[in-house]
């Protein structure tokens, strides 16, 4: 893993808009796995930027998110699809149809799931998959208690994810779904490199357990420990319970000065 530190979103934002522009510079049909949430939400709107500055083109890329809740209208503010592109694909010049998700609304959940995990696979994989990671430390939807190798699958929320996300439906917990569709662990460590972000207090102990910690089940961004493309960019509160903090801002320094 590659640990960068920093003081504020801004900072996280722009090394994380680098890392995918990297990628898209050496691939210009590359394939972009996208994750929701408030974390990556400045990343989104730095890539917008650099897409409107001419540093980055969506034209021949494809994108494939990490989850879609089931049980919402397929117009609801709050779906997955709705988010992804009211927050980066509408400000893009991305083909219609480009835009992937996993299918909360299909007659038979776990074929539409198999589908999803086929159709990452048809695209040529992703080449670089953004993550955040919840307080209970899953990626994706996976939940604590989990398969290290899961694929796409309809999963159930636990009542700490839903009291998380209850933020974004008026505080109101029944509101939250109680399942979902998300990629497996095993399908996001296939994809070939990763941006994480975390931000907050609120992750601290996730992250030093997804860092620090053995692999595991019971925080399952552990899995991320056995990848060898993982760039971690986490700010001062997030960063806050790593014991080798000070060594991850000294190789961090060093390797990008």
């Amino acid at each position: 893993m590659q640990i960068g530190i920093f003081s504020n979103d801004n900072e996280i934002a722009r090394v994380g808009a680098q890392r995918i522009v990297d990628v898209y510079r050496n691939k210009e049909n590359f394939v972009l796995g996208l994750a929701t949430g408030s974390s990556p939400l400045p990343l989104y709107a730095e890539l917008i930027r650099r897409h409107k500055a001419g540093d980055i083109s969506f034209a021949h890329a494809q994108s494939f998110n990490l989850d879609e809740y089931v049980g919402l209208p397929r117009d609801h503010v709050e779906g997955y699809a709705n988010f992804i592109h009211r927050n980066l694909i509408d400000h893009t010049d991305m083909p219609e149809g480009a835009a992937h998700g996993p299918d909360g609304w299909a007659d038979d959940l776990n074929a539409g799931a198999a589908a999803y995990d086929q159709a990452i696979r048809d695209a040529g994989g992703i080449d670089i998959q953004v993550l955040g990671i919840g307080s209970d430390g899953h990626i994706g939807f996976n939940e604590p208690g989990g398969s290290l190798v899961s694929r796409t699958h309809v999963g159930v929320l636990t009542e700490q994810t839903r009291r998380d996300n209850a933020r974004f439906f008026n505080g109101d917990i029944d509101a939250v779904p109680t399942h979902c569709v998300t990629q497996g662990l095993g399908t996001i460590m296939e994809s070939r490199a990763h941006v994480f972000i975390a931000t907050g207090q609120g992750k601290a102990e996730a992250v030093a357990q997804m860092i620090e910690g053995g692999v595991s089940g019971r925080w399952p961004a552990s899995i991320l420990q056995m990848h060898p493309d993982v760039m971690v960019l986490l700010d001062e509160a997030a960063a806050s319970q790593l014991a080798l903090g000070d060594f991850y801002r000294e190789v961090w320094d060093k390797e990008h000065a």
